[in-house]
């Protein structure tokens, strides 16, 4: 009988871009094997409504607990300001959810202004609302919704022109605001580091939720005795309800214990 601490770290998200915290838990925690599920065929949850957004976490989390999973990872800002709290009354198993780090930036900046990149789902939910009013009400908030990059990254079309001329036209308002930090409020947005620092340069810190992420996952598996003793090579299993070769491209490299398998879902 597999023993409960060597089964598989559940992780989804509405596509490909929770791999950005799939890959931090992976470098912190190379020892555990994972299950992400990619629901790239609603991408993206935050232009959905509040219910839709329940309805499918609840949909994905049923799929990772038939797989056994000991923790689940919601890798979507959007179903986690949404959907998280319903999740975690209707399951017996430790939910990690993903929120936009602004208590990190409030913490963080020099003047004051901070800028939030992130979907309408996630800035228009209670839990973002509630967790805004936490921090020092004399910091000023400059919102920006995403519209269209989750669907470019979804399309792979991460490095295009039209890439690059829609981001710069969220971007530069923030420029032009002083924002002094920069809160990526989307798992997809990662990846989009390297342009969004070419327009900034080293002016405005840049804030995503990570590492803090893996950290509380090692923290939650040491606190249920979840953490995998066993000496055997970590296997990673990687579920698509689309085309698999843009998520294929983006966790390929990280070695042969890695499977991308298309799946309806």
């Amino acid at each position: 009988m597999v023993k409960p601490n060597k089964f598989s770290i559940g992780i989804f998200d509405s596509g490909v871009g929770g791999t950005s915290i799939w890959k931090e838990i992976n470098a912190l925690l190379p020892e555990e094997n994972t299950i992400y599920l990619s629901d790239s065929k609603n991408a993206p949850y935050g232009e959905k409504s509040k219910q839709e957004i329940i309805d499918l976490s609840i949909k994905n989390t049923e799929f990772l607990l038939k797989q056994n999973c000991k923790l689940i990872i919601v890798a979507c800002n959007t179903a986690t300001t949404n959907a998280i709290k319903v999740l975690r009354e209707k399951y017996d198993v430790p939910f990690i959810g993903i929120e936009p780090a602004i208590k990190t930036a409030a913490l963080q900046t020099k003047n004051n202004i901070i800028g939030i990149l992130a979907t309408k789902g996630t800035l228009n939910s209670e839990l973002f609302e509630k967790t805004s009013h936490t921090i020092n009400q004399k910091i000023i908030r400059k919102e920006i919704i995403g519209t269209g990059l989750v669907e470019l990254i979804e399309s792979g079309k991460l490095h295009s022109n039209e890439m690059t001329t829609l981001l710069f036209s969220y971007v530069n308002p923030l420029i032009k605001d002083n924002v002094d930090c920069l809160v990526l409020g989307c798992t997809h947005y990662p990846y989009l580091i390297p342009q969004i620092r070419e327009m900034v340069g080293n002016k405005i810190q840049i804030i995503d939720s990570g590492q803090a992420v893996a950290r509380q996952t090692k923290n939650i598996l040491e606190k249920f005795l979840l953490i995998n003793s066993s000496k055997e090579k970590s296997v990673h299993q990687f579920f698509i309800n689309k085309e698999k070769a843009v998520l294929e491209t983006l966790v390929s490299s990280k070695g042969n214990s890695i499977t991308v398998t298309e799946k309806d879902f």
